[in-house]
Formats: C-alpha cells, sequence, structure tokens
C-alpha cells in the first residue's frame, strides 16, 4: 500500500478526539475579544489613534493564535502524524505502544496499521492535558475506528512503565512528555521507553519543549539515528512560538 493511500486512511477520522490544553483556545479567543473591545474603544471614545491600532493588531493576534490552535488539534496533527505513521513502513505485526494516549488520536491511528498486531496505550487521563480524557472515550473511539480488538488501555505513570525490557517495536508519544513539570521526570520517560523497546525498535516523539534536551539524553543512553526537527505549520499551536518538533530515534540490533 502506498504511503498516500495510507495517509488518506488515516485521516478519515470516526471518533472524537477532544481538544488539546482546552484552557488555550479559550484564553487565547478571550485576550483577542478584550484586546479588541479596548481598541475600539480607544479609537471611537479616546481619539487615541497609535494606542487603538496596537490594541487592535494584539487582539487580531490572539484570535488568528486561537483559529491556528483549533485548527491543530482538530485537524493538522491527524494530517502530520499520519505521514510520520506512514514512513514507519510497518509490516502489521508489531507491538507499538504510545505514552500519554488520551483520547487515542495517534494510538488507534497506529493500530489501524497492525492488523496482526498490537497497540498499547498509557496514560493518566488528565483533562487538563485533553478534554474529556477518560479511558472509556478512548475505548469508544477504538470501537469507531474499528480497531478495538487491537488495542490495549493502561492506567500507568509513564515515568514507571509496567512492562518488561524489550517489549515494544515502536514507542510513540505526542504532546505528552512536557506535561511533567521536573525535567529530571521527563528524562525519566526517555528512559523508560529505551529500556522498553526491543532491539532495532523506533522511538517516535512530537513536542515542543526541551526537544533538544530530549535528542541529548537519547544519545547519551546510545541510542543511534537520533534527529530532532521542525515540524509544519499543520502542527503548530497557535503561532511559530508554539511550534512542534519531532524527535526520533532507533535502539541498536
Amino acid at each position: 500500500m502506498s504511503d498516500e493511500l495510507i495517509r488518506s486512511q488515516l485521516t478519515e477520522r470516526r471518533g472524537d478526539y477532544g481538544f488539546d490544553a482546552p484552557y488555550m483556545p479559550v484564553t487565547l479567543g478571550l485576550l483577542g475579544v478584550g484586546f479588541l473591545s479596548l481598541g475600539i474603544l480607544a479609537l471611537r471614545k479616546i481619539r487615541s489613534w497609535i494606542p487603538g491600532i496596537v490594541l487592535l493588531a494584539n487582539g487580531a493576534y490572539f484570535l488568528l493564535s486561537m483559529t491556528g490552535f483549533l485548527y491543530t488539534t482538530r485537524l493538522g496533527k491527524f494530517l502530520v502524524w499520519a505521514e510520520i505513521l506512514a514512513r514507519l513502513g510497518l509490516r502489521g505485526d508489531e507491538h507499538v505502544l504510545d505514552l500519554g494516549c488520551g483520547r487515542g488520536a495517534v494510538l488507534l491511528m497506529a493500530a489501524a496499521l497492525l492488523p496482526h498486531g498490537r497497540a498499547v496505550g498509557v496514560d493518566l487521563w488528565k483533562t487538563s492535558d485533553q478534554s474529556g480524557n477518560a479511558a472509556d472515550v478512548t475505548r469508544q473511539n477504538a470501537v469507531l475506528e474499528g480497531v478495538a480488538e487491537r488495542v490495549e488501555l493502561q492506567t500507568a505513570d509513564m515515568r514507571k512503565l509496567p512492562f518488561a525490557n524489550n517489549t515494544y517495536d515502536v514507542v510513540l508519544s505526542s504532546l505528552a512528555i512536557h506535561n511533567i513539570t521536573e525535567e529530571s521526570g521527563r528524562m525519566e520517560v526517555l528512559t523508560e521507553a529505551v529500556r522498553v523497546l526491543k532491539p532495532g525498535g523506533k522511538l517516535i516523539i512530537t513536542d515542543f519543549q526541551q526537544t533538544e534536551r530530549y535528542a541529548e539524553h537519547l544519545r547519551a543512553l546510545g541510542m543511534s539515528d537520533v534527529s530532532n526537527r521542525r515540524l509544519d505549520w499543520r502542527f503548530w499551536y497557535g503561532s511559530p512560538w508554539t511550534m512542534v518538533r519531532l524527535v526520533s530515534a532507533r535502539k541498536p540490533a
């Protein structure tokens, strides 16, 4: 099957995947409306042109950022992840682990490529990280996507994975590791991810904070083919300042 056909199939989503960091678009929208209101007030009542224009520009910026955020969380990230997964060249019998799977946006896309494999997702199911985040919601999405029999969910801390060494062919994580506030904790996640990877296995992470440190730590752990690159505008959460990066690596065979 061609990469183009795989991408097309993966982006035909039937489940409901909520909103990432749901407080953010609300905050951006309120800031946008607030600045626009102040700008109009400055122009009409105070007759202050320069402050008014500056306030209007800020309002437009925040509303555009809100629009970009909503696009990424509802469509853009799916398009980018479909391309990432298609390029993995999976046989279909692999065991894949998704760290911080949430409502299954990436987990279930991977499961669609595993007719004879297994996709396992772990999460602590915090709704501050994703709206309506719950294991039951993810299970229902798996049913809607037609992959429920290939999917397993566990409630677990990414820093202490309940799996044996050398278990998974691929470990994925999308915008989850940065939610751990301590740098030492984020490095623990990477160490655990490498531990559960099989020799020759692939690690794929998307995130937007400290990705260079991720790459450094993976190299220190002996991982090969470590890369850290920017993803395109479809994976920007509101502006270039919150663009997402892709960190990938391979565990030596």
